[in-house]
């Protein structure tokens, strides 16, 4: 066998410089998953039953248009059916947009920190990452981001509210952020936590986009409808884009499972905001409790909270996971922590307070 042979494939050398995404630790049976922002409550009603009624004929391929779940989509929220485009969770329609703007030699600019996905995903593209650091306060830095556009720009991510601060954009400076953008940049507004914001300064990216052809939408069915584990997400943009994704989307990645389950989760909605009350409820609970013990929190718009513990951080996890709750620390940063069962919650602020006290 020839030396090169035995090497094996060759692989591209970029890859070499690309992190491995991180989910948050599994928890053992003992300890709280407070550390990949899933919802705690089971699926809504009448999800389980669709899921399980598609799972009979899942020996044949799903609908690759997604026929139904689009039309659902496009009737809820006012929009052409053709400005729809799904894909395996808001993250797999987000590489699709890169994949579809972005390739050697463009840049793609995003707030940092913000989703951990946006440089591994512009990386696997052979796309070059740009990332702006957040303001003093965790907020995104929207005119350093108009700084750092050049016209080898593609693509911008911003994500409202931002993973993993909480932090929300208000209508005036997102606007105004928009305008002030090239109309051949897309710029996508993340709202994979849309659902959790209750500041009505904080603009719905659907209206933005209407008349803005170079706005795309991201959401997902991850976390307020709880089927993170069913992968299914969608973008909303005009026609060029749309069709772009469709595009570069891989070919029956949304299962038939997904579809029905998300098409019923959106035909129980009333459920959905009884449930996701009840979590903006205990996220107000959580943070006065941290206000209370002394922690400059943000206020965040998420299911999460945000505590920046530099050199602490992976101390402060660790005593989270001793007391029972798996937090998600981002090292020499801070950790983000859902807003999970009460119980789980509780263990957490008694952490945090005992933490805070010997600082």
């Amino acid at each position: 066998m020839s030396g090169t042979a035995a090497q094996g494939p060759r692989l591209r050398p970029t890859l070499d410089g690309i992190p491995t995404y991180k989910p948050g630790k599994p928890a053992g049976a003992d300890a709280y998953k407070l550390s990949s922002n899933e919802n705690p409550y089971e699926p809504l009603p009448g999800v389980l039953e669709a899921a399980v009624a598609a799972a009979g004929s899942f020996n044949r391929y799903p609908d690759m248009a997604v026929s139904e779940l689009t039309e659902e989509l496009a009737a809820r929220f006012g929009v052409p059916a053709e400005h729809i485009a799904t894909g395996t969770g808001s993250v797999g329609v987000a590489q699709s947009l890169i994949l579809a703007t972005a390739g050697p030699g463009d840049e793609v600019i995003f707030a940092w920190r913000s989703f951990e996905a946006y440089p591994i995903i512009t990386q696997v593209a052979g796309a070059t990452p740009v990332p702006v650091p957040l303001t003093a306060t965790e907020d995104h830095d929207l005119d350093a981001m108009l700084a750092a556009i050049t016209e080898r720009t593609r693509l911008i991510f911003v994500c409202n509210p931002n993973n993993p601060t909480g932090n929300a954009i208000h209508r005036a400076e997102l606007e105004r952020f928009l305008d002030a953008v090239p109309a051949d940049v897309l710029v996508v507004v993340d709202e994979a936590y849309i659902e959790f914001i209750r500041d009505a300064e904080v603009p719905n990216g659907i209206e933005l986009y209407r008349d803005r052809p170079n706005v795309c939408v991201l959401r997902t069915f991850s976390k307020a409808y709880g089927l993170a584990g069913l992968r299914v997400g969608f973008a909303v943009a005009h026609e060029p884009v749309a069709t772009a994704l469709r595009k570069t989307a891989v070919p029956f990645g949304v299962s038939r499972l997904a579809q029905d389950a998300a098409v019923a989760s959106l035909r129980a909605e009333d459920a959905l905001l009884v449930r996701v009350e009840a979590l903006v409820e205990e996220r107000a609970r959580v943070l006065a409790a941290l206000t209370g013990q002394g922690w400059t929190v943000t206020d965040s718009q998420a299911n999460f909270v945000w505590l920046r513990l530099g050199e602490r951080t992976l101390d402060f996890a660790a005593a989270c996971a001793a007391a029972g709750v798996i937090v998600r620390p981002f090292p020499g940063e801070g950790v983000r922590v859902t807003i999970g069962e009460p119980a789980g919650n509780d263990i957490f602020l008694a952490t945090a307070e005992s933490f805070r006290k010997a600082l």
